[in-house]
Protein backbone atom coordinates (compact mmCIF):
# COMPACT_ATOMS: atom_id res chain seq x y z
CA UNK A 1 0.00 0.00 0.00
CA UNK A 2 3.19 2.25 0.29
CA UNK A 3 3.40 3.18 -3.41
CA UNK A 4 6.23 6.31 -3.07
CA UNK A 5 6.50 7.81 0.50
CA UNK A 6 9.19 10.19 2.24
CA UNK A 7 11.46 9.88 4.55
CA UNK A 8 10.51 8.95 7.90
CA UNK A 9 10.34 12.63 10.20
CA UNK A 10 8.70 10.55 13.75
CA UNK A 11 9.06 7.62 16.01
CA UNK A 12 7.11 6.47 18.84
CA UNK A 13 7.96 3.07 20.63
CA UNK A 14 4.99 1.77 23.00
CA UNK A 15 5.79 -0.54 25.79
CA UNK A 16 3.17 -2.39 27.76
CA UNK A 17 3.85 -3.63 31.43
CA UNK A 18 2.02 -4.98 34.12
CA UNK A 19 4.38 -4.90 37.57
CA UNK A 20 7.52 -4.69 35.57
CA UNK A 21 9.40 -2.01 38.31
CA UNK A 22 12.54 -4.70 38.11
CA UNK A 23 13.24 -5.38 34.89
CA UNK A 24 11.78 -1.94 33.15
CA UNK A 25 15.15 0.52 33.51
CA UNK A 26 17.06 -1.92 31.70
CA UNK A 27 14.90 -1.84 28.94
CA UNK A 28 14.03 1.95 29.02
CA UNK A 29 18.00 2.26 29.00
CA UNK A 30 18.28 0.20 26.08
CA UNK A 31 15.47 2.17 24.13
CA UNK A 32 17.30 5.80 24.97
CA UNK A 33 20.14 4.25 23.22
CA UNK A 34 18.45 2.98 20.36
CA UNK A 35 16.52 6.06 19.77
CA UNK A 36 19.67 8.45 20.40
CA UNK A 37 21.29 6.38 16.92
CA UNK A 38 18.56 8.78 15.00
CA UNK A 39 17.97 12.33 14.52
CA UNK A 40 14.48 12.61 14.50
CA UNK A 41 12.10 12.68 17.52
CA UNK A 42 11.46 9.47 19.64
CA UNK A 43 8.25 8.87 21.92
CA UNK A 44 8.58 6.96 24.34
CA UNK A 45 4.94 5.35 25.59
CA UNK A 46 4.90 2.93 28.74
CA UNK A 47 1.42 1.67 29.29
CA UNK A 48 0.88 0.66 32.85
CA UNK A 49 -1.68 -2.29 32.80
CA UNK A 50 -3.14 -2.42 36.68
CA UNK A 51 0.39 -2.59 38.16
CA UNK A 52 0.36 -2.62 41.78
CA UNK A 53 4.22 -2.05 42.19
CA UNK A 54 6.25 1.62 41.09
CA UNK A 55 6.66 0.33 37.00
CA UNK A 56 4.74 3.97 36.12
CA UNK A 57 7.21 5.93 38.76
CA UNK A 58 9.97 4.27 37.25
CA UNK A 59 9.17 4.61 33.73
CA UNK A 60 8.53 8.48 35.08
CA UNK A 61 11.98 8.73 36.72
CA UNK A 62 13.43 7.48 33.19
CA UNK A 63 11.48 9.92 31.30
CA UNK A 64 8.75 8.00 29.69
CA UNK A 65 5.35 9.11 29.36
CA UNK A 66 3.45 6.56 30.80
CA UNK A 67 -0.71 5.52 31.05
CA UNK A 68 -2.33 3.12 32.96
CA UNK A 69 -5.05 1.13 32.00
CA UNK A 70 -6.68 -1.96 34.40
CA UNK A 71 -7.38 -4.35 31.44
CA UNK A 72 -4.91 -7.16 31.73
CA UNK A 73 -4.55 -7.93 28.29
CA UNK A 74 -1.74 -6.94 26.45
CA UNK A 75 -3.23 -6.18 23.11
CA UNK A 76 -5.24 -3.74 25.17
CA UNK A 77 -2.00 -2.39 26.34
CA UNK A 78 -0.29 -1.65 22.83
CA UNK A 79 -3.64 -0.56 21.56
CA UNK A 80 -3.68 2.26 24.08
CA UNK A 81 -0.20 3.48 23.74
CA UNK A 82 -0.28 3.15 20.14
CA UNK A 83 -3.78 5.62 20.00
CA UNK A 84 -1.09 8.03 22.58
CA UNK A 85 1.65 8.14 20.50
CA UNK A 86 -0.59 8.79 17.38
CA UNK A 87 -1.93 11.73 19.16
CA UNK A 88 1.58 13.15 20.33
CA UNK A 89 2.51 12.90 16.15
CA UNK A 90 -1.06 13.87 15.11
CA UNK A 91 0.68 17.26 13.61
CA UNK A 92 2.66 14.62 11.02
CA UNK A 93 1.56 12.75 7.65
CA UNK A 94 0.59 9.21 9.18
CA UNK A 95 2.52 8.13 6.01
CA UNK A 96 6.18 9.75 7.77
CA UNK A 97 5.43 8.47 11.35
CA UNK A 98 6.99 5.06 12.71
CA UNK A 99 5.25 2.85 15.66
CA UNK A 100 7.73 0.05 17.28
CA UNK A 101 6.31 -2.00 19.80
CA UNK A 102 8.76 -3.77 22.34
CA UNK A 103 7.98 -5.58 25.59
CA UNK A 104 9.17 -4.74 29.53
CA UNK A 105 11.34 -7.18 29.55
CA UNK A 106 13.32 -6.47 26.78
CA UNK A 107 16.67 -5.06 25.68
CA UNK A 108 16.73 -3.70 22.27
CA UNK A 109 20.21 -3.33 20.70
CA UNK A 110 21.61 -0.05 19.72
CA UNK A 111 20.76 -0.29 16.39
CA UNK A 112 17.26 -1.66 16.73
CA UNK A 113 15.26 1.48 15.57
CA UNK A 114 17.44 2.38 12.91
CA UNK A 115 17.18 -0.80 11.23
CA UNK A 116 13.09 -0.69 11.14
CA UNK A 117 13.38 2.87 9.37
CA UNK A 118 16.32 1.79 7.21
CA UNK A 119 13.00 -0.70 6.12
CA UNK A 120 10.78 2.29 6.03
CA UNK A 121 12.38 4.52 4.23
CA UNK A 122 13.06 1.85 1.58
CA UNK A 123 8.57 1.55 1.35
CA UNK A 124 8.27 -1.55 4.05
CA UNK A 125 5.26 -0.54 6.44
CA UNK A 126 6.05 -3.65 8.85
CA UNK A 127 9.00 -4.69 9.99
CA UNK A 128 9.29 -8.37 12.01
CA UNK A 129 12.01 -8.83 13.84
CA UNK A 130 13.06 -12.02 15.91
CA UNK A 131 13.84 -12.38 19.77
CA UNK A 132 16.77 -13.96 21.51
CA UNK A 133 16.07 -15.96 24.90
CA UNK A 134 19.10 -15.51 27.53
CA UNK A 135 17.60 -16.58 30.77
CA UNK A 136 15.29 -19.78 30.90
CA UNK A 137 15.03 -19.94 35.02
CA UNK A 138 11.81 -21.77 35.80
CA UNK A 139 11.92 -23.97 32.29
CA UNK A 140 13.34 -27.90 31.98
CA UNK A 141 16.35 -28.31 30.45
CA UNK A 142 14.96 -29.35 27.58
CA UNK A 143 13.56 -26.40 26.71
CA UNK A 144 16.52 -24.25 25.58
CA UNK A 145 17.54 -26.39 22.95
CA UNK A 146 13.94 -27.36 21.44
CA UNK A 147 13.16 -23.77 21.42
CA UNK A 148 16.44 -22.95 19.47
CA UNK A 149 15.73 -26.12 16.84
CA UNK A 150 11.59 -25.28 16.70
CA UNK A 151 12.69 -21.50 16.14
CA UNK A 152 15.45 -21.83 13.83
CA UNK A 153 14.97 -20.59 10.23
CA UNK A 154 18.86 -20.17 8.33
CA UNK A 155 18.93 -16.82 6.37
CA UNK A 156 16.40 -14.81 4.66
CA UNK A 157 12.81 -14.34 5.70
CA UNK A 158 12.00 -15.81 8.90
CA UNK A 159 8.36 -16.84 9.74
CA UNK A 160 8.00 -15.82 13.06
CA UNK A 161 5.81 -12.99 14.80
CA UNK A 162 7.16 -10.79 18.12
CA UNK A 163 4.65 -8.01 19.52
CA UNK A 164 8.07 -7.17 21.52
CA UNK A 165 9.98 -6.34 18.08
CA UNK A 166 7.84 -5.09 15.57
CA UNK A 167 7.88 -1.58 13.71
CA UNK A 168 4.27 -0.55 11.34
CA UNK A 169 4.23 3.06 9.37
CA UNK A 170 0.87 5.07 11.34
CA UNK A 171 -0.69 5.05 8.38
CA UNK A 172 -0.49 0.81 7.90
CA UNK A 173 -1.42 0.45 11.54
CA UNK A 174 -4.51 2.82 10.93
CA UNK A 175 -5.56 0.93 8.09
CA UNK A 176 -5.46 -2.39 9.73
CA UNK A 177 -7.53 -1.17 12.19
CA UNK A 178 -4.48 -1.02 15.23
CA UNK A 179 -4.11 -3.65 17.86
CA UNK A 180 -6.88 -5.76 18.89
CA UNK A 181 -7.44 -5.68 22.84
CA UNK A 182 -6.62 -9.76 22.61
CA UNK A 183 -5.00 -11.15 25.94
CA UNK A 184 -2.71 -13.11 23.13
CA UNK A 185 -2.04 -13.66 19.94
CA UNK A 186 -2.71 -9.40 19.34
CA UNK A 187 0.40 -9.34 17.05
CA UNK A 188 -0.36 -12.30 14.62
CA UNK A 189 -4.29 -10.06 14.16
CA UNK A 190 -2.30 -7.30 13.29
CA UNK A 191 0.11 -9.17 10.86
CA UNK A 192 -3.22 -10.70 9.46
CA UNK A 193 -5.38 -7.59 9.14
CA UNK A 194 -2.20 -5.49 7.87
CA UNK A 195 -1.87 -8.27 5.00
CA UNK A 196 -5.66 -7.69 4.14
CA UNK A 197 -4.81 -3.75 4.06
CA UNK A 198 -2.38 -4.45 1.30
CA UNK A 199 0.71 -3.65 3.25
CA UNK A 200 3.84 -4.43 2.48
CA UNK A 201 5.75 -6.99 5.36
CA UNK A 202 9.30 -7.38 5.72
CA UNK A 203 10.34 -10.35 7.67
CA UNK A 204 13.25 -9.12 8.89
CA UNK A 205 15.66 -11.77 10.17
CA UNK A 206 18.64 -8.62 10.60
CA UNK A 207 16.79 -7.53 13.30
CA UNK A 208 17.20 -9.79 15.53
CA UNK A 209 17.19 -6.99 17.86
CA UNK A 210 15.39 -7.85 21.01
CA UNK A 211 16.97 -9.63 23.47
CA UNK A 212 14.91 -11.33 26.16
CA UNK A 213 16.52 -10.19 29.61
CA UNK A 214 16.32 -12.01 33.56
CA UNK A 215 13.71 -14.12 34.05
CA UNK A 216 12.11 -12.99 30.52
CA UNK A 217 12.36 -16.86 29.94
CA UNK A 218 9.45 -17.49 31.92
CA UNK A 219 7.37 -15.34 29.37
CA UNK A 220 9.08 -17.99 26.11
CA UNK A 221 6.70 -19.92 24.34
CA UNK A 222 6.16 -23.42 26.14
CA UNK A 223 7.69 -26.49 25.12
CA UNK A 224 6.54 -29.80 26.15
CA UNK A 225 8.96 -32.43 26.78
CA UNK A 226 8.70 -34.78 23.80
CA UNK A 227 6.97 -38.05 24.68
CA UNK A 228 9.78 -40.20 24.11
CA UNK A 229 12.01 -38.53 26.99
CA UNK A 230 9.03 -38.31 29.44
CA UNK A 231 9.64 -40.45 32.77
Amino acid sequence: MSGRLGPVGAVGVVVPAHDEETLLPACLAALRGAASALRLPVHVVLVADACTDQTAAVARAAGARVIGIHARRVGAARAAGMRELLRLTGDSDPAAVWLAATDADTLVPPDWLRRQLDYANAGWDLVLGTVTVTDWDGHPPHVPAAFGERYAFGSGRHPHVHGANLGIRASAYLAAGGFPPLRTAEDHALLAAATRAGCMVAQASDNRGRDLGPQAGARAPRIRRPAADAG
